[in-house]
């Protein structure tokens, strides 16, 4: 799905009641009714019953959204309770409308004018369960002021920004009040919510703004607009990853199928110390369905890899006196040139064959790098294994360590189709620049860096971006804050490494965000029943498949 601007989230509003004959009435009250059923649906699932429900309004479309979502969420066992930031008088259109609707049900509405009248009613919303953000919209400018800003200080430093336990939900209609919908950094304080429920499509700055932690879970909800409308409308390259992104890829397997359809990874990861990552690599590529997997490790950890996972295959790499990965596994002969001079190794390795070559026949694509170790050898021996091999390359954790200062080596590789996967300090090592300055613009450091090298980026992170060589990108919102473990990324790369075995490279783009999709999803599924704080990467790599079949469900339901 696209994400939109602002602008043209107005555009599609006013293109739906103009083609489609839906009044914009209409599309508040579902867009009201919306919220109302994901507020229950996500008490339902946290196993909450919120009894005393605040719903803060503006006087804007907004608001009008909150007086639709409070006349559905009254009811016997809840008490709701309306504040509006604004006189009544200043309420015009649909958002006036609605709030008669509500009085008309006996609903009361607070006047909040000033910081003195919020003074008086924050005792009331400070011992809410929940609370409903419907102040500002997607059309938002500038910065909260007054008692707006007062509101969201307040409920911030009462939520400890959202990590507290009480209030036990806070949810925002359309998006966070004071974040700006295309991308700019907030002038002033954000409301932090749990979980945000946007209409038609996802805006820039719910993804990739400084603020975007904010906006907590995301929701996308269709209250009318066609999705093609959506594609008219919106003029960007960027995507947000849902589940029809991956409509049209084979995810149902025939009844013929064998394993030779379903791709040979080889991970090559792992050393003394870090033998675990060379297990849960191997091991989330065959749970995310590659056919066969071979995992390649240093001959003195292999017997602890080979034993953890039977259904992997093992081979044996030559280790050099620290138990990581040598040179001699590329080639092995009296007059070796220098390992420190990458052209001496290239016009040398014209002339042989690598021994590495015989590991790598018949596999479909390569997964390096995950606890292999900054040895300068084994880095050497990963630039050479890289750089020569024509496979598909996904390159994480000690993959990229061995390009940093050599970044752009990358430009060089044999193979058309390298996918690396930093999180913000690796990406930072690539650069030369400083974490800070991967994070002020996501999306324009994965893309700036895929053309450079010519290689597809997965910038890791809450949101993670996946950019293409040529501009196009998808944003991932899957996830959760298990994900912060040590061995996620190790688990990624199996499941990437599995996707583009299965899927192959004619839309890798696209199998590359469906991998980062499921393993977020994954995270989701591992989490049911659990604490976050306890969520391990093996627990993540165990949900994958039924991720994928929750995904192809989704789909089918779609029709």
């Amino acid at each position: 799905m696209k994400v939109l601007t602002a602008a043209e989230m107005r555009e599609v509003d006013r293109l739906t009641t103009e083609r489609i004959g839906i009044p914009s009435l209409q599309l508040m009250e579902t867009a009201g009714r919306s919220v109302a059923d994901a507020f229950g649906e996500i008490a339902r699932n946290a196993g909450l019953q919120p009894r005393n429900v605040c719903v803060l309004c503006g006087k804007g479309n907004n608001g009008g959204d909150g007086f639709v979502a409070a006349r559905h969420l009254q009811s016997a066992e809840r008490q709701v309770c309306v504040y509006l930031f604004a006189s009544s008088d200043e309420l015009r259109g649909d958002a006036a409308e609605n709030y008669q609707r509500w009085r008309e049900l006996g609903g009361a509405a607070t006047a909040v004018s000033d910081e003195k009248s919020w003074e008086a009613v924050w005792s009331e919303v400070a011992v809410a369960d929940a609370i409903v953000d419907a102040i500002f919209g997607t059309g938002f400018r500038g910065a909260a002021s007054g008692a707006i800003a007062q509101a969201i200080q307040d409920i911030n430093r009462l939520s400890h920004e959202g990590t507290a336990a009480r209030p036990a939900l806070i949810l925002a209609v359309d998006t966070p009040s004071g974040l700006p919908s295309d991308g700019a950094a907030a002038e002033g304080p954000v409301l932090r919510a749990h979980h945000t429920v946007t209409f038609t499509a996802p805006k820039f700055g719910q993804l990739v703004s400084r603020d975007s932690e904010a906006v907590g879970a995301l929701r996308v909800v269709n209250i009318g607009s066609p999705a093609a409308l959506v594609e008219e409308v919106g003029r960007g390259t960027m995507r947000w990853s849902e589940p029809e992104e991956f409509a049209d890829l084979p995810l149902v397997r025939t009844t013929d199928g064998h394993k030779g359809l379903y791709g040979h990874t080889l991970v090559v990861a792992g050393s003394l110390g870090k033998s675990g990552a060379a297990v849960m690599a191997g091991s989330a590529a065959l749970w995310a369905g590659a056919g066969l997997v071979t995992v390649a490790t240093p001959d003195v950890v292999l017997p602890i890899v080979a034993a953890a996972h039977p259904e992997y295959m093992t081979e044996a790499l030559i280790s050099t006196d620290a138990g990581t990965a040598s040179m001699r596994n590329i080639v092995q002969r009296p007059g070796m040139p220098n390992p420190a001079d990458p052209s001496a190794i290239d016009d040398f390795t014209k002339q042989v064959k690598f021994p590495f070559e015989r590991i790598q026949g018949g596999k479909t694509v390569l997964a390096v790098g995950p606890g292999l170790g900054t040895h300068p050898e084994t880095q050497e021996f990963i630039r050479c294994a890289v750089r020569h091999t024509s496979r598909p390359v996904i390159l994480d954790a000690d993959g990229l360590n061995a390009f940093a200062d050599h970044a752009d080596e990358l430009i060089k590789c044999k193979s058309e189709f390298i996918a690396i996967t930093p999180h913000p300090g690796e990406m930072a090592r690539l650069l030369n620049s400083s974490i800070k300055e991967v994070q002020e613009d996501r999306v324009k450091t994965a893309q700036d860096a895929a053309k450079r090298w010519n290689v597809h980026v997965i910038l890791k992170g809450a949101h993670t971006v996946v950019a293409a060589p040529d501009g196009r990108t998808f944003v991932n919102t899957t996830g959760n804050a298990g994900l912060a473990k040590g061995g996620s990324g190790d688990v990624l790369t199996g499941v990437l490494g599995a996707m583009t075995g299965q899927f192959k490279t004619e839309d890798w783009l696209r199998v590359l965000a469906l991998g980062v999709y499921l393993h977020g999803a994954a995270a989701g599924v591992a989490a049911e029943g659990t604490d976050l704080s306890g969520l391990v990467a093996g627990d993540v790599a165990r949900a994958v498949p039924k991720a994928r079949l929750k995904l192809l469900r989704e789909l089918q339901r779609r029709g």
